[in-house]
């Protein structure tokens, strides 16, 4: 009896609780996310299954916001044949959404190859910034666990890198935020780059991830003053190893 009286209070006060088939809640690349635990090159997981990382979908609001690691997007959400929405941006852009059992797929077009997402086990708090939900699954899937310094600065100490940027044990850094997409991306080029922050002074690194071991390099720019900068690697700073 409790029961029936939440389900119609939850129904009657909330507008509408989600029932099977809905779209609504925070869905992150989950392929991309074990292609990267695999612990190769993170340019070739974000090539072979991005760009987009994140969707957000209020289908009581009519809006779907997705997020690729630079950008978000925000379009207008529409229903179609049952378990089939669009999404509607400005000018003649729009994206077709479909949920097949437990994925949210974003179908094939003319802009990019199809992708699918999955609920996260632990959605990142109603107040974070979008794309935080699949940051922080990545985070934890790529980084997390307990790493070695076998060399480098602090060598034979242990290293933690936290789902939510934090790290622990690496001489001279307190947060890390791994580039996914935008300038970062376009400095950095083929190789993979992190920045590394103590206090507000940061700067940032190239790194290699090869199985267990991580090497961080300094990164060089070979730019002009008044170019972006091409950042390529320098000596190595530190080799971690995963226990």
């Amino acid at each position: 009896m409790r029961r029936l009286f939440a389900l119609a209070l939850c129904c009657g006060l909330l507008g509408g609780c989600a029932g099977p088939g809905s779209p609504d809640g925070i869905w992150i690349n989950q392929p991309l996310i074990e292609a990267a635990r695999e612990g190769g090159p993170l340019r070739e997981a974000l090539l072979a299954y991005g760009p987009n990382l994140e969707w957000q979908i209020d289908s009581q609001r009519g809006l779907a916001t997705y997020s690729n690691g630079f950008e978000l997007g925000e379009g207008q959400l529409t229903a179609q044949q049952p378990g089939q929405w669009r999404v509607d941006y400005h000018g003649d852009v729009h994206e077709q959404l479909s949920l097949r059992d437990d994925e949210l797929v974003q179908q094939a077009n003319s802009n990019g190859p199809e992708q699918r997402f999955s609920k996260p086990q632990q959605p990142a708090a109603a107040d974070a910034p979008p794309g935080s939900s699949f940051e922080a699954a990545l985070y934890d899937a790529y980084l997390g666990g307990t790493w070695k310094i076998r060399e480098g600065l602090g060598q034979g100490g242990l290293v933690l890198f936290h789902a939510d940027g934090r790290i622990e044990g690496l001489p001279g850094a307190e947060r890390y935020a791994l580039c996914l997409a935008g300038d970062c991306a376009s400095m950095s080029g083929e190789h993979d780059s992190l920045w590394l922050q103590l206090g507000q002074q940061g700067r940032s690194w190239i790194f290699q991830r090869d199985g267990e071991q991580l090497r961080i390099l300094e990164a060089l720019n070979r730019a002009q003053l008044d170019e972006m900068p091409e950042l390529h690697p320098g000596r190595q700073a530190w080799l971690l190893e995963r226990d």
